[in-house]
């Protein structure tokens, strides 16, 4: 193979050391957006907005993200190194870039773990929420309330709820 590997790309030529590093810029995009995401998750109170318009940017992010890597693969292949971690590291060490492919797998790991934390927490608040809901029905067709919204005297001490 060759040390001073080119990827083709619609007739632009890009070394593979460029490439990663654009990966890994896309990648620390990702996560600052995860991070944000976070913040907002441990807010009190959530902005709905916030969070879609967070969900809106990853969602642009993981397109080009995917787009980049399908790319550095069908390169990879067709230069002649293997499918999978040890052929792009191969390739990465050949074309005298192993520490930003090294960055890349760092990258990524840390995204998938925030990304999988942001998600255990939404389903976390998701369930909480549903709690809620189930007592406020409950308390509803219990007839809790008077015509004013008030709590009826006594009349919440016989519901159980993990409220």
């Amino acid at each position: 193979s060759d040390g001073n590997a080119k990827l083709r790309y619609h007739g632009d030529i890009m070394s593979l050391a460029r490439h990663l590093s654009l990966q890994c810029d896309l990648l620390e995009r990702f996560l600052a957006r995860l991070e944000e995401e976070q913040q907002a998750l441990a807010q009190g109170s959530v902005d709905g907005a916030k969070l879609q318009a967070l969900a809106a940017d990853k969602q642009t992010l993981l397109g080009e993200i995917e787009r980049m890597e399908t790319q550095r693969q069908h390169a990879q292949r067709r230069l002649g190194y293997a499918s999978g971690p040890q052929g792009s590291a191969r390739a990465a060490e050949d074309a005298g870039c192993p520490e930003q492919w090294q960055k890349l797998i760092e990258l990524a790991t840390r995204v998938r773990l925030l990304n999988r934390l942001n998600g255990e927490t939404i389903r976390q608040r998701m369930a909480h929420n549903q709690r809620i809901l189930n007592f406020l029905h409950e308390a509803a067709d219990r007839n809790l309330y008077g015509p004013d919204g008030q709590a009826r005297r006594g009349s919440l001490a016989g519901i159980r709820s993990s409220v």
